[in-house]
């Protein structure tokens, strides 16, 4: 599959970059082997190095060469280095997603109890079969018997059953139908 480049000219550029930085940095470590062996040379009673000079030119070529062909090789060393972490980076993704899934449900879960428990949603079981129903139903939608009415305290709010003449949670006398 052909690569798709902004700059056409680019493979031939990184040919050149190539090319030069290779000449570059060949030349370079040439002078600087030339520049030390002569210093170095020079400790063993062969005298004044001669050469030592060549490092001093070797050196900066040296340099130069390493950056240019740095420039050559920097896409096929970043695809490369892409092509070994993006695996890495998805497992990890994955792992992450898979880990949290029962965490992120058990969230949902607990959000969506609190909606109903705060009254979002509110239903009435059916005593006879236990299905639940709307809260404002009169008969079941499974078993179509009666729901049993209830009645609210007015002093403490609380629900109690339509039989009861006392209120479960405070004891106020609930009003007769």
């Amino acid at each position: 599959m052909p690569r798709r480049q902004i700059n056409p000219a680019q493979d031939s550029q990184r040919q050149g970059l190539r090319l030069v930085g290779g000449v570059f940095a060949a030349v370079g470590g040439v002078l600087t082997a030339i520049g030390l062996v002569s210093f170095f040379g020079a400790f063993g009673g062969g005298g004044m190095p001669q050469y030592f000079w060549c490092a001093f030119l070797g050196l900066p070529l040296l340099g130069i060469g390493v950056a240019l062909l740095k420039l050559g090789y920097l896409g096929s060393v970043t695809r490369y280095v892409a092509g070994e972490a993006a695996p890495v980076a998805t497992d990890t993704l994955k792992f992450m997603l898979d880990e949290s899934k029962d965490s992120i449900r058990d969230v949902a879960s607990a959000v969506s109890t609190g909606l109903f428990k705060q009254g979002a949603v509110s239903t009435r079981d059916c005593k006879k079969c236990g299905k639940q129903n709307d809260a404002d139903a009169h008969f079941c939608d499974q078993c179509g018997a009666a729901l049993p009415t209830e009645h609210r305290c007015p002093k403490c709010q609380k629900q109690n059953d339509g039989a009861a003449r006392f209120c479960d949670g405070c004891g106020e006398r609930l009003a007769a139908d």
